[in-house]
């Protein structure tokens, strides 16, 4: 039965309990034998999760957001309701909320809060919509459901309606109420590579292989004399002193260059597929593949690639769930994408004097993206000392034209 037949399997008819760690192990299958059992959490052990993970949820956690709507189809920014100023209350802010829904997000497919609160304004639902989410521990949050439709939510011991849980999703196939998980379907990748570096901790701790061999070339001993001669060479070489013997014992370190080699290739395979899992270029998170080169002309252009083919799409789902489960309409929420493409100042400058040479930014406008104040007129009699007099009249400026 494969992986998607078994989660549906999860919720039947009969409203089967369901938890996100049962569901993992349902995506898993048959374990590989490895010594390393991967979930959510011991997932984050491995460096490229946490890398991918870490670089999704600082980017997506630093954007502004903000609220809009439209005014004779003029963009116009309104103020932001509570719960997209202070989502968790006084103690949580947003960037914070933000980061740890996206990681859950990420790794699990899932994000789970309890609605504690709620505003005077009436939402889709016909309830006042959320003033105060406090997210929650996947591994506290059980599912009840009957096919696609989740009946209960039992978080803590505690069931919940749905109305009052916060659940947003993503990496969804048709007729599951759940997203799926990229650590369940990547736990094979995972495994490997985490059960790759527990070998070569024993190794080099001496606990997997023996790391020398000291062997009696002149006769055959049991297993006293053996265990004898080990503790006369350990208390020798423990201290960094000198082992004192005849012609008849030989040592032996043992080499494991295969395992290395094997080891190593394992390591460099896992980074590469685990940053596909995720959704990270692997030169992102340092870890390029050995003989790929990828150049790109300048660090906007690969801030664009990353933003386009890989975080947009969530950003994307983020602010539609934002927008009809926290707003009113016709109010509409965006996460402001522009920090992710900060220029080099050189090319900022060229940008924004071409936009004012073109006439599609005001030198007022541009100012205010410096966060600096409008010019004065003292301001432009200054430039006039030292540039000349400007070649647009105040007459010519007021009706458009060009001088």
């Amino acid at each position: 039965m494969g992986a998607l037949a078994k989660l549906r399997q999860a919720f039947t008819r009969d409203a089967q309990v369901t938890t996100a760690e049962e569901l993992l192990a349902a995506t898993r299958g048959q374990r590989t034998g490895g010594t390393v059992h991967v979930t959510a959490d011991t997932a984050l052990r491995h460096s490229a999760v946490w890398a991918c993970l870490r670089l999704r949820a600082d980017l997506v956690s630093s954007m502004p957001v903000d609220v809009y709507r439209r005014v004779n189809g003029i963009q116009v920014e309104v103020a932001k309701p509570p719960v997209l100023v202070t989502p968790g209350g006084a103690k949580v802010g947003l960037q914070e909320w933000l980061y740890s829904s996206q990681v859950d997000l990420d790794r699990a497919g899932n994000v789970f809060g309890i609605i504690t609160e709620r505003s005077g304004v009436i939402g889709p639902d016909q309830r006042g919509l959320p003033a105060r989410i406090d997210l929650v521990p996947l591994g506290d949050v059980t599912v009840r459901a009957t096919g696609s439709e989740i009946t209960k939510f039992v978080i803590g011991g505690t069931e919940y309606d749905p109305w009052d849980v916060w659940h947003e999703k993503q990496y969804t196939v048709a007729g599951m109420p759940l997203g799926l998980s990229p650590v369940a379907y990547a736990a094979w990748t995972i495994e490997e590579s985490l059960n790759a570096q527990q070998f070569a901790r024993d190794w080099f701790a001496g606990g997997a292989i023996p790391m020398a061999e000291l062997k009696n070339t002149g006769k055959t001993i049991d297993q006293k004399q053996a265990q004898v001669a080990r503790d006369n060479f350990h208390a020798a070489v423990s201290t960094g002193d000198l082992f004192v013997h005849g012609n008849d014992w030989e040592y032996k370190p043992i080499q494991a260059v295969a395992t290395q080699s094997a080891f190593i290739e394992a390591r460099q395979y896992g980074l590469s597929d685990i940053s596909r899992f995720f959704g990270c270029p692997g030169d992102m998170i340092d870890a390029a593949v050995s003989g790929s080169s990828i150049t790109y002309a300048s660090i906007t252009q690969r801030n664009l690639q990353f933003l386009i083919m890989h975080l947009g799409p969530a950003v994307s789902r983020r602010e539609d769930a934002f927008t009809r489960n926290l707003t009113p309409g016709p109010r509409y929420v965006k996460l402001n994408a522009d920090a992710l493409l900060r220029m080099d100042p050189e090319a900022r400058a060229r940008t924004i004097a071409s936009q004012i040479t073109s006439r599609t930014l005001t030198p007022s406008e541009a100012r205010a993206l410096e966060d600096r104040a409008p010019l004065t007129e003292d301001d432009y009699a200054e430039f006039d000392r030292l540039f000349g007099a400007r070649t647009v009249t105040p007459t010519t400026a007021a009706t458009g034209a060009t001088s």
